[in-house]
């Protein structure tokens, strides 16, 4: 017996030490003790970690699938007590029994990149536990009042469930105290009092503790609670539950000892930055005046440390340095014009050792300098030091023995309220697509796909991440996170068409014996009405019933809006008056839970977690006859109190079963902070494109919010998957004070509409056409053809009806983003990610499709030019017929009738052959198709009836048809000259082949 008890351990440490030959796997799942991986796709791999081995299964809200993926082959070996897991695209590594997942035990190679997706921030006692640093519940991270630590502070703790969650270990057993450092100044509602909210550790012993009014949001005070805990790790959470007040701002907390005080900046918790990988600067300890901040664009990560001076110091703990040596260490920054008002080379000093920063151009250009730094094997500290004749210097990144950097390509925003476009683009909140080729979509919060939250676990650790390896191929990584948390939602097909939408006082009478009748005579198309907020009766912001002196028949207006081949949408403000005639049966059927709203008088707001509050909400829909319903959700104080399901995403879903898709703003929720809380919130991006069109928010009347346009639809769609996104053609505020052509009331003073530069609103018309909605708004101002002059009039006219024509195009590339996760409107680093030129033009130019480029015309006057970057292949401009060469530059001029587009050669552009008054009433019984000569490609027209086969070889067009009983095909066919010719096949039934030569 002996003998055998000795060999047996023999053998095991002969398998730690020896490799394990890697082989092929006859699932797609590895189990490493507490571990579990599943291998999803070349590109695409689960992570989970659970303390207590219950690893989950079902589909939560974020992601809904993970069963339909097709069998990816994958190698597994374990290798020097490395678990490694190998696909065509990515390895994956993970030391065996090492615990959850964090910087130093996982890590992720993917096309020569090598990184840590997992960031995991333990606080032992005595720490600082950045707020920002933990786990998040319906909250933002903000930094608008000073005296806070590290990149912000967590705000608002203004909804139920709101809360943090930190992971805190104790050395040893016995008393403790949590400690918390809060700002309470005066709320938003109004209060400023002695405020509450619930501390639970390991989800129990939950109590209620108090926090004093400080003097105001700049007074950070602490507060504090004992506890009796067991050593090893505990998961503290500060929660706003229904009996707390909330109101507060919390900055850190800290498990401390008894006696121990309150610890400062340099004893801030963190995660290692990994030997081989770059790692955040914000993320590391800083001493000293820095601070973190994020107002330059161009850093990676969520900020970066801004404006060394003399004494600061920044440490990073650098962790798997394989063996004592001389290694090269990389500093991203940006050295422009310093606080000293010098602008000049700058010198830190890197473990001790000068180096020098040459300047860059301002603090928004980032530049890289490399040194040769000796580390020991194993880890060690790597600081950063400003001398104390001052550096003057911002600190990006820092590369251990790596030169990638994780720049975000593309980003989002809940909406575009405020912005003007005068002072460069909107800052953005990274997605999916990094240019390293790396991202974790971290689950773990997520509830399931119900709503239901997940269960606690106690003090038991639990991770659950996606982590995405797709180098250069964006669209992989598009089509997992399609596959993965469902596609884009298509629209009906008249939801391509044109929108017209203006926040005014209209009547049924308008719409019928003015407005409409005026698309009609001037030869504009219409397939969507909306109707903004003044239709309602008691009160034109939240009431709920409709104006029957403005629409005396609700449904017959409806109906006659059917009748004229248009469908209609209603604006929705979330709340509800106490005066309102509708809120006494809405307050019964809420069970009495209705309360108060903070952002308007005598007015009550919803809960939609709640299923008594969602039922009176959705009731008090019933009364108003519409299609579809426009959720203009800005400054109500309505939400959702679940857990693992931000409230857009919440009520926007709601609303999809209500009328087939929410018309809303997406991602976060207003409760989190900011106007319009325009920071995103985890389970929102995923979620929120399977429901939602994307109303972007009011902006600016001004040439910089047109040309900020051009690449935010591109960079929301490729960072969120979300392919369906509305801007206000034309933006809403205005800006020039032109008088308009119509007069209102207000306040019972007769006004005038306004109406912006005759160029301006040529040049938004034609963006607007080749957007993946057309939907012309304003806030008091004209956005019609006929309101402008006469070249305006025709620009306009001309656009919005070309725009009907390629709503069968653009409904089949709505189809394909719906089925493969690539957005209708995307940047040309999509298609052609090896060309540095297509990650350069986001700003200015973008594709319809992988076959039309569009470069808009943002400045100007009667004729305006752009600088266009042509990708492979060859390019032909749409109008002028003018042929470009793929991999060169040109300089593109246009008037006002013509803009500058482009048809790839090999590609199809499909459009009506003539010109309707809307999409319902016209049935696509002519099409017309334009090729290039001497190509071959092909395309399928998707249909909802079926789908047609368009095929171009050796200068014949073959259509093949499906359910078309008879249809007549134009092919313009565009010559190498600059030419064109017209090809004709009439009454083509199933099959047509059509001779172009």
């Amino acid at each position: 017996m002996r003998k055998r008890a000795t060999v047996v351990p023999l053998l095991a440490l002969l398998g730690l030490v020896l490799p394990t030959p890697a082989a092929a796997q006859p699932t797609n799942t590895v189990v490493s003790g507490q571990a579990r991986f599943q291998v999803l796709s070349p590109t695409l791999v689960r992570s989970e970690y659970a303390g207590d081995r219950r690893f989950e299964n079902a589909p939560t809200y974020n992601v809904v699938n993970r069963t339909g993926f097709p069998r990816t082959p994958y190698l597994t070996r374990v290798e020097d007590g490395w678990l490694i897991i190998t696909t065509s695209a990515l390895t994956l590594r993970y030391r065996v029994d090492s615990g959850p997942f964090r910087a130093d035990n996982l890590e992720l190679t993917t096309n020569g990149t090598t990184a840590s997706p997992w960031r995991r921030v333990v606080c032992a006692t005595g720490q600082l536990c950045e707020a920002e640093d933990q786990q998040r519940e319906g909250m933002l991270v903000a930094r608008e009042h000073p005296g806070h630590t590290g990149a912000g502070f967590v705000a608002g703790f203004s909804y139920a469930n709101n809360g943090i969650t930190a992971t805190v270990r104790a050395a040893a057993p016995g008393k403790h105290r949590i400690a918390v450092k809060y700002a309470n100044g005066r709320g938003g509602d109004g209060r400023h009092e002695n405020r509450t909210l619930s501390l639970s550790v390991d989800g129990r012993f939950s109590r209620q503790i108090t926090l004093p009014a400080t003097a105001d949001w700049r007074d950070w005070k602490p507060a504090e609670a004992e506890v009796d805990l067991p050593a090893g790790e505990h998961r503290v959470s500060l929660t706003k539950n229904l009996t707390d007040s909330g109101n507060v701002n919390v900055d850190s907390l800290a498990l401390l000892g008894l006696g121990q005080p309150y610890p400062a900046t340099p004893d801030r918790a963190l995660d290692d930055c990994r030997f081989g990988t770059t790692c955040e600067a914000e993320n590391g300890a800083l001493t000293g005046a820095a601070a973190i901040a994020d107002e330059h664009a161009g850093h990676t990560g969520t900020g970066f440390v801004a404006e060394l001076v003399g004494g600061t110091k920044l440490s990073q703990r650098v962790s798997g340095v394989p063996a004592a040596g001389t290694y090269t260490v990389n500093l991203r920054y940006a050295n422009g014009v310093g606080g000293d008002g010098r602008h000049e080379p700058r010198t830190v000093l890197l473990n001790g050792q000068a180096i020098t920063l040459p300047t860059t151009a301002n603090w928004a250009t980032w530049a890289t300098t490399a040194a040769r730094i000796p580390l020991p094997a194993g880890t060690s500290d790597l600081a950063v030091t400003c001398p104390d004749t001052g550096c003057h210097v911002n600190l990006d990144t820092i590369g251990v023995d790596a030169t990638q950097q994780h720049l975000a390509l593309g980003g989002y925003r809940r909406s575009l309220d405020g912005y003007t476009g005068n002072s460069g683009a909107p800052q953005l909140y990274p997605g999916l697509l990094y240019r390293d080729g790396w991202y974790l979509l971290d689950d773990t919060g997520s509830a399931y796909a119900n709503g239901t939250p997940r269960p606690d676990r106690g003090a038991q650790p639990y991770q659950d991440g996606y982590v995405f390896g797709y180098g250069q191929d964006h669209k992989a990584a598009l089509g997992d996170l399609a596959r993965l948390t469902g596609g884009p939602n298509l629209l009906p097909r008249w939801a391509y068409g044109v929108w017209y939408s203006e926040y005014i006082d209209r009547t049924a009478a308008d719409y019928r014996d003015r407005i409409l009748p005026a698309f009609r005579q001037h030869g504009v198309p219409l397939d969507v009405l909306v109707v903004d907020t003044d239709f309602k009766a008691h009160n034109t912001w939240n009431g709920w019933r409709v104006d029957t002196n403005k629409f005396p028949d609700p449904q017959g207006f409806l109906d006659w809006v059917h009748g004229e081949g248009l469908h209609s949408t209603l604006n929705i403000h979330p709340s509800i008056q106490g005066t309102d005639p509708d809120f006494p049966r809405a307050q019964a059927t809420a069970k009495g839970k209705l309360a108060k709203g903070q952002g308007c008088t005598d007015c009550y707001v919803f809960d939609w977690g709640d299923p008594d509050q969602l039922r009176a909400y959705i009731e008090l829909h019933q009364k108003m006859p519409t299609d579809f319903w426009w959720l203009d959700w800005c400054c109500d104080g309505s939400g959702s109190s679940l857990r693992g399901v931000t409230p857009d995403s919440w009520i926007n879903e709601q609303y999809a079963k209500l009328g087939g898709f929410a018309f809303s703003r997406g991602f976060g929720s207003l409760q989190a902070g900011g106007y319009s809380g325009s920071g995103p919130l985890p389970t929102g991006p995923w979620a929120e494109k399977r429901t939602t069109l994307h109303f972007t928010g009011d902006t600016s009347s001004t040439w910089g919010a047109l040309k900020a346009t051009i690449g935010y639809t591109s960079a929301e769609g490729v960072s969120t998957g979300m392919s369906a996104i509305s801007h206000d053609i034309g933006g809403h505020n205005d800006t020039t004070g032109l008088r308009g052509s119509e007069t209102y009331l207000d306040n019972g003073q007769l006004r005038y509409t306004t109406k912006l530069p005759d160029d301006l609103y040529a040049r938004w018309v034609q963006l607007g056409a080749f957007q993946p909605i057309t939907r012309l708004h304003s806030n008091h101002g004209d956005r019609l053809p006929w309101q402008y002059g006469p070249a305006a009039q025709a620009s306009a006219t001309k656009f919005l009806n070309l725009r009907e024509r390629l709503v069968p195009y653009l409904y089949t590339l709505a189809e394909q983003a719906s089925r493969t996760g690539v957005p209708v409107v995307r940047p040309a680093f999509i298609d052609h990610p090896g060309s540095p030129e297509a990650y350069s033009t986001v700003d200015t130019q973008f594709l319809l499709g992988p076959d039309v480029l569009v470069a808009p015309i943002t400045t100007p006057g009667d004729t305006g030019e752009t600088r266009v970057w042509f990708p492979p292949g060859q390019w032909t401009d749409y109008f002028t017929g003018r042929v470009y060469q793929g991999n060169t530059w040109a300089t593109v001029s246009a008037g006002w009738d013509t803009m500058p587009v482009f048809l790839r050669a090999g590609g199809m552009l499909v459009e009506r052959t003539n010109n309707v008054t809307n999409d319902v009433q016209n049935p696509t019984d002519a099409l017309t198709v334009h090729v290039t000569a001497g190509a071959t490609g092909e395309f399928t027209l998707y249909e909802d009836k079926g789908r047609t086969r368009i095929t171009q070889h050796k200068g014949v067009i073959t259509v093949q048809q499906s359910k078309v009983s008879k249809r007549d095909w134009t092919v313009v066919v565009h010559n190498a000259d600059g030419s064109s010719r017209v090809v004709r096949a009439p009454g083509v039934r199933q099959l047509a082949v059509i001779d172009i030569r």
